[in-house]
């Protein structure tokens, strides 16, 4: 009888050892989380060029609105200068998603978008397309404005 309660005592007494010497690690983001710092970078005006131009207004998650078709944008990660998130349209009914590669100084970036929702049909054959991103900052604004009378 007393090798059982010898071999349950030693092994709680492992368990005790192990749980003090280890040391948790920090969280560190997984491959679908970024810190709100990083995608801080994105909040503000951009200009989305696709043949036309269309703003659009981001806040510190990198998530936001656009006028055409009742657009939204939506980040899912930031990853160094790759940007990917979503993108939903409730006029036309369709969404899908985008990956933008930005420049150094997080101020445009190149991107291609493609759909995975048309309406009903959830694996639409319809092809995306290319797009270039510009940051509205200051200065671009600077220079909308009338000149002085």
């Amino acid at each position: 009888m007393k090798k059982p309660i010898a071999c349950v005592v030693a092994g709680a007494v492992a368990l005790l050892v192990a749980a003090c010497v280890h040391q948790p690690s920090a969280h560190l983001p997984g491959p679908n989380e970024s810190p709100i710092e990083e995608k801080s970078v994105l909040a503000g005006e951009w200009e989305y060029e696709d043949g036309a131009v269309v703003t659009l207004q981001l806040d510190e998650r990198g998530n936001g609105t656009y006028p055409y078709k009742d657009g939204r944008f939506e980040t899912l990660r930031l990853n160094g200068h790759t940007w990917v998130g979503k993108w939903y349209q409730k006029e036309n009914d369709r969404e899908g998603g985008f990956r933008v590669v930005l420049s150094d100084d997080y101020t445009e970036g190149d991107g291609t978008w493609w759909y995975d929702r048309i309406g009903g049909d959830s694996a639409p054959a319809q092809k995306g397309g290319t797009f270039h991103l510009s940051k509205r900052t200051a200065l671009t604004k600077l220079g909308e404005t009338s000149p002085a009378p």
